[in-house]
């Protein structure tokens, strides 16, 4: 729930220095490059967290241990090595695009061919963490169903089904831009409605991590079964033994009518 919050947070930070570039932009008619700069680099921050944090969730933590172990440096290299590489491809974008009075023509199509590489590179890396995600998700919700703990794997049922969507929007979304760049007349132009190309990754990520966010929403005694397990419903096939054990009390009655039964044996045979 903290590193939510961070991640949320993170975002507002994001929208307020790339708003601030736009208003100043806007304005003097000037980049405010300090804050397009800084937009930049936190939008990146914040992809990165999340793709971490979406991969610990389902690696189980918080939820089935307290702790990962050596995956959570392999989750954390990960994401460094995506935030590099999205921030590299980031920056030239910008820098291509706002510097073009400065850049040749020439300069300008090697920076937009590295650029291109970078992003493919950043793909590859998104594949890589959705791979990880279905794979450690498919565990934990395996490990839940054999133990029996139908609320945690509830929970998890219903991350899957967000991130299935946002998959499936993924795709059909990237199958409509590549069709689209073939068309002679485009539906999406990037010189007018550019921006919507963008966007439509942005509301993406907007959807996840909302389903996250109400997953995971804080509640009342949480804590207390955070790491607890949950009992499973008694079946019908248990047997308890029925065995009566005698108290004190009645070992103090048979020894009463044991020494009776003495008494009555010795009064026979003195008779």
């Amino acid at each position: 729930q903290k590193w939510v919050l961070a991640t949320i947070g993170i975002g507002l930070l994001e929208v307020f220095f790339k708003g601030g570039d736009l208003w100043v932009w806007n304005v003097d008619g000037e980049r405010f490059w300090f804050s397009l700069y800084t937009g930049v680099v936190v939008g990146v921050l914040k992809r990165a967290i999340s793709r971490c944090l979406v991969v610990m969730l389902c690696l189980g933590w918080g939820v089935t241990c307290d702790t990962l172990g050596s995956k959570f440096k392999k989750v954390v290299m990960l994401g460094i090595v995506y935030a590099g590489v999205s921030t590299t491809r980031d920056v030239m974008t910008v820098l291509a695009i706002t510097e073009n009075e400065i850049l040749s023509v020439d300069e300008a199509a090697e920076i937009l061919d590295v650029v291109t590489i970078l992003t493919f590179c950043t793909a590859l890396i998104d594949v890589v963490f959705y791979l990880w995600i279905f794979d450690a998700l498919s565990g934990t919700m395996q490990y839940l169903e054999s133990m029996n703990q139908a609320m945690k794997l509830k929970r998890y049922l219903r991350l899957r089904l967000i991130l299935l969507i946002s998959v499936l929007f993924a795709i059909v979304w990237t199958v409509f831009g590549i069709v689209d760049s073939y068309n002679d007349k485009r539906m999406v132009a990037e010189e007018q409605n550019g921006w919507v190309l963008s966007a439509v990754w942005e509301i993406n990520y907007l959807i996840v991590l909302v389903g996250l966010s109400c997953l995971w929403v804080p509640e009342p005694g949480a804590k207390e079964y955070a790491y607890v397990m949950e009992l499973p419903a008694l079946g019908g096939d248990l047997e308890f033994d029925t065995t009566i054990v005698d108290s004190p009390e009645d070992d103090d009655d048979e020894e009463e009518t044991d020494n009776e039964e003495h008494v009555d044996v010795n009064r026979a045979v003195h008779t």
